[in-house]
Order: C-alpha cells, then sequence, then structure tokens
C-alpha cells in the first residue's frame, strides 16, 4: 500500500507541474520562450533581412523617373600627319599633340511607354509580398516555439512518470521476495515482478533520451537552454467562436492568401511592363565637351547640344510579344495558386479546428482514465491481498495507471499545441495579438528610410 502512495504523490507531482497553474518558484513562462524565439530566431532575423533586400527595388524602380550624368575626360599623345590646301597652295602639316577632352552628358527619359510607373508598382507590390512571407515565417517560428515548449513540458512529465513506475515496481519486487521467501507467492509471481522492472528501466532510458533531443530543440528553436518551465495555456481567448467564423478570418488574414494575392499583382504589372515594351519611347539628352589641342588645325574647341530622341518599336524578331504572352500565363498560374492557397488554408483551419475539438475531449476521457485507474489499482491491490488477485493483475493494473497518466500529459499538450496551431491557420499567430511584451519588428520603417534615396552605400543602420 506504501508503494501506491509513493507512486500516486509522484505522478500527482508530475501533472500539477505540467498542467497546473504557476507555482511560486520563478520559472520561465511560455510568453517569455516566445519573445526569445521572436527576437533572436536566426532564420527569423535572417528573413527579415531579406525583406529590407526586396525593400531596394522600390528606389531601383524610381530610378527611372530620375537623370543620369556622366563626366567624360580623355587625354593622351595625339601624332598629326595631314596636308592643308590654303589658297591653292597644300602644305604638309606633321606634329605631335597633347589632346585632351572633358565632356557632361545628361539623359532623361521622358515616356517609355508606362514601364517605370509599372515597375514601380511592382516593386511596391514585390515589397507587400515579402511582408507577408515574413509573416508566415514569424507564424511558423512562434507555433514552433510554443510546441517545443509543450514538447518538453510533456516529455520532462512523461520521465518522471516513468521514473516514478520504476520506484514503485522496485518497492513490488522487494515485497514479492520478501512473499516468496515465507511461501506466500511462488517463484513466478517473483519472475513477472522483475520483467516488469526491466521493461519500466526501458521506458525510463526511452523517455530520457526523446527528453534529451527535445532539449536541443528547444535550444535551436529559442535559443536557451531549458529551465524550470512553468506551465502552458491555450490561447482560446483569441480564436475565433465559430468554424465558419475562423473560415472567414484565415481567407481574408492568413499571410499565405494575401502573399499570393500580391504575386497576382506583381504579375499583372509584369504584363503592363512587357506591353510598354511596343510603345513608342522619348528621351532627352545634353552634352557639353571642351577639347584642348585635338590637332595643329584645331587647338581647342566647344560644343553643346540638346537632343530630343523619339524611337518607335517597328519589329524586334517577337521577342518582345514571346514575353508578353509568357508573362499572361505566369499571372494566369499566379491566379489559380491563389485558389490553391486559399483550398489549402482552408483545409487547414478547418483540420486545426477539428483537432481542437478532439483534444478538449480527449482530455476530459484521459482525466477519467486516471481517476478509473487509480481506484482499480487500489482495488486490485486489497483483492491481491486476500488472495483474490495475482502478482500479474497488480502489476498490470499498475501498468495501466502509468499508460494513463501518459496519456494525460499528452492530451494536454495536444490540447495547448492545437490552440496555437488553429490561431496559426487563422493568421494571427503574432506578438500583437497574443499581446508579448516585446517591441514588434516594422519592416515600413527601413522601407521608409530608404525609398527615396537618391545616393549613398551606406545601408540605414550603418554599415
Amino acid at each position: 500500500m506504501r508503494g501506491v502512495k509513493v507512486f500516486a504523490g509522484a505522478a500527482a507531482a508530475v501533472l500539477l507541474m505540467a498542467c497546473a497553474g504557476p507555482t511560486p518558484v520563478l520559472a520561465d513562462t511560455i510568453e517569455a520562450a516566445l519573445v526569445r524565439a521572436y527576437q533572436s530566431n536566426p532564420q527569423l532575423n535572417a528573413q527579415r533581412a531579406q525583406v529590407r533586400s526586396t525593400d531596394e527595388n522600390v528606389p531601383k524602380a524610381l530610378s527611372g523617373y530620375r537623370p543620369t550624368v556622366n563626366l567624360n575626360a580623355t587625354a593622351g599623345d595625339l601624332y598629326t600627319n595631314e596636308k592643308v590646301s590654303q589658297q591653292g597652295v597644300t602644305l604638309p602639316i606633321r606634329g605631335n599633340n597633347f589632346a585632351r577632352s572633358v565632356g557632361l552628358t545628361a539623359s532623361q527619359t521622358l515616356f517609355n511607354g508606362y514601364q517605370t510607373a509599372n515597375g514601380v508598382r511592382a516593386a511596391e507590390s514585390q515589397v507587400s509580398g515579402s511582408r507577408e512571407a515574413l509573416r508566415v515565417l514569424e507564424e511558423s517560428v512562434l507555433l514552433s516555439a510554443a510546441t517545443v515548449y509543450m514538447d518538453y513540458l510533456r516529455d520532462s512529465a512523461n520521465l518522471e512518470v516513468q521514473k516514478s513506475n520504476v520506484r514503485v515496481l522496485e518497492q513490488t519486487l522487494k515485497q514479492t521476495r520478501d512473499r516468496f521467501n515465507v511461501g506466500e507467492v511462488t517463484r513466478t509471481d517473483v519472475a513477472q515482478s522483475e520483467a516488469q522492472l526491466a521493461a519500466g528501466k526501458t521506458q525510463e532510458l526511452t523517455a530520457e533520451s526523446q527528453l534529451t533531443t527535445t532539449r536541443a530543440n528547444f535550444r535551436r528553436i529559442i535559443g536557451i537552454e531549458p529551465r524550470n518551465l512553468a506551465p502552458g495555456s491555450p490561447v482560446d481567448r483569441f480564436l475565433p467562436s465559430t468554424l465558419q467564423h475562423a473560415v472567414d478570418l484565415s481567407l481574408v488574414e492568413n499571410p499565405n492568401v494575401t502573399a499570393a494575392m500580391y504575386g497576382i499583382d506583381v504579375n499583372y504589372l509584369q504584363v503592363k511592363i512587357n506591353e510598354g515594351a511596343l510603345l513608342p519611347s522619348v528621351s532627352m539628352q545634353v552634352q557639353v565637351q571642351q577639347v584642348s589641342e585635338q590637332g595643329p588645325s584645331v587647338p581647342q574647341s566647344f560644343t553643346a547640344s540638346a537632343i530630343a530622341n523619339v524611337k518607335v518599336p517597328i519589329y524586334q524578331g517577337g521577342a518582345e510579344y514571346a514575353l508578353i504572352r509568357q508573362s499572361k500565363e505566369n499571372l494566369a498560374q499566379q491566379r489559380l495558386n491563389l485558389e490553391t492557397t486559399r483550398d489549402q488554408t482552408r483545409a487547414n483551419t478547418v483540420t486545426a479546428w477539428g483537432q481542437l475539438v478532439a483534444t478538449k475531449a480527449q482530455v476530459a476521457s484521459a482525466q477519467a482514465q486516471v481517476t478509473a485507474s487509480e481506484i482499480a489499482l487500489n482495488g486490485v491491490r486489497e483483492e491481491a491481498k486476500a488472495g483474490q488477485r495475482t502478482t500479474l493483475d497488480v502489476l498490470n493494473a499498475q501498468q495501466a495507471l502509468v499508460n494513463a497518466r501518459i496519456a494525460l500529459v499528452n492530451a494536454q499538450h495536444d490540447r495547448v499545441v492545437a490552440s496555437y496551431s488553429l490561431l496559426s491557420a487563422v493568421g494571427r499567430l503574432s506578438p500583437q495579438v497574443l499581446r508579448l511584451s516585446t517591441p514588434t519588428y516594422d519592416p515600413s520603417v527601413h522601407y521608409q528610410q530608404v525609398r527615396d534615396s537618391w545616393a549613398g552605400l551606406r545601408t540605414p543602420d550603418g554599415r
């Protein structure tokens, strides 16, 4: 009976650690883990750098509105051998000159078939799409962080259950041997206890190995070693109240859907850019040039010009038509991709909703299973004392209780993870919605810093 109390007390302590309210000891919380992952996850920081790189597409596109200015200078030895006719007399001119010239050329595109305007709009859509891709990764990292946090709680709880089980089985084996020595049980009962203890130790080693793996994943995703973790709780308060509401939100707010929509904008504008190659283009070029000692007969000259150029494409081999047709097919493909993304998002949301509903029922069922298994174990032990049950019956009842407690820990783990998965499927797994205590990364800050930059080699952060 004492073994039962030891096992039940240890298992209850494990369940309190994994699923009950906050403990008086200072502990790391799931919210703090999410903050660390949001701030320091290298994959997420790399994606932020990718967004900043995409921002530069806008000033690149805007450069089409701006003039280009080039300074040209030449210098070198010039040998002249020519004949000049003056008043019917031919005079030879020979000599070396150090020729020098300097010129300035400025060009400005006035019209290019709206290619620049459409290019700017396409670049802006690319920026918006990259921000949605960042949101996708943010949700993925936060979900991974929440999952691995609960994985560690689950695996550590499972290990404690297995350790408690081994302690109880060791005590059971000792009691069985004592009873064998006085002739109350047979050698078979002792062997059954030994076999159950060996199996329990194997399960303990397996649980310890699983916890080691989870600890490594925790360090990889969150960035620190797990220590004294507080219980995690579901985020049901942030979830839609009905399945239909969840589906409707996911089709509007899920970043995979919005990223696909921006992809349509980019492909549509690419069609317009390619069509602009068929329209006339107008440009202006201004040039000034100073030449010194170009030859014995031209010691110095200065020229200035302002030239307007109109270019009307007639036929260029057909490549421009192929590009237009190709871009239209890409646009059609992107529209179909959007429908595929919507269907997948809808399916993911329904699946996540079903998993959440199932895990709620599983927790209630597992709790009932634990209660019944505890009563059954106590009853079997009492019946064994009266000779109505065998040692194997006691061992089986004890293993059933271990399985029930592990099932409860797993169900409570799945319950929390399912709530985060549904929030991610809807498109609302973000620091703002979760109200995490961290400054949120705002990609528009860098965009505004570089959008109207005309020159400069340094990035806004000083590199």
